[in-house]
């Protein structure tokens, strides 16, 4: 009786599990976003902001002039959350599709040394902006907006 009582009960689970889940995605040719969200611990905050836009901004930009990014877009909110909420900042990409958003870019490291010549400086300041990431999450969205 119990195995019954248990069966009936994950049967019941998984399918309020599957009834809320996510909204299915765009087609495979239309544009996909990606939301990017940086914390950092207090007191780093422009730190890796200034680091961010010194060496990830401009591969961005980079990147979008490919035509594989359609837009790019730095945020950060105007007030203060709950610590376990907080995050510094958002960077919101706009993909040409799902597939450029999902798999690398073959041209990246020629693109990494193209812009930064001192490769050194580069890595080292890369990792202290890793370094100075209390947490890091990436997060697919899609538009259900009514047409």
């Amino acid at each position: 009786m119990k195995k019954i009582l248990l069966s009936l009960l994950l049967c019941v689970g998984a399918e309020s599990m599957f009834g809320q889940g996510a909204p299915p995605q765009v087609a495979p040719d239309q544009p996909y976003t990606m939301e990017y969200y940086y914390k950092t611990p207090w007191g780093h905050q422009q730190e890796f902001l200034k680091l961010f836009l010194k060496n990830h901004y401009p591969l961005l930009q980079k990147i979008a002039e490919s035509g594989r990014i359609l837009s790019i877009k730095i945020e950060t909110p105007s007030n203060h959350m709950t610590e376990d909420a907080r995050w510094d900042y958002r960077v919101t990409i706009r993909y040409k599709n799902s597939t450029l958003a999902t798999t690398a870019n073959p041209d990246e490291d020629r693109l990494i040394k193209q812009l930064w010549p001192d490769q050194e400086t580069y890595k080292r300041e890369e990792l202290r902006r890793f370094e100075i990431l209390a947490a890091h999450w990436d997060l697919p969205v899609t538009d259900v907006t009514p047409k």
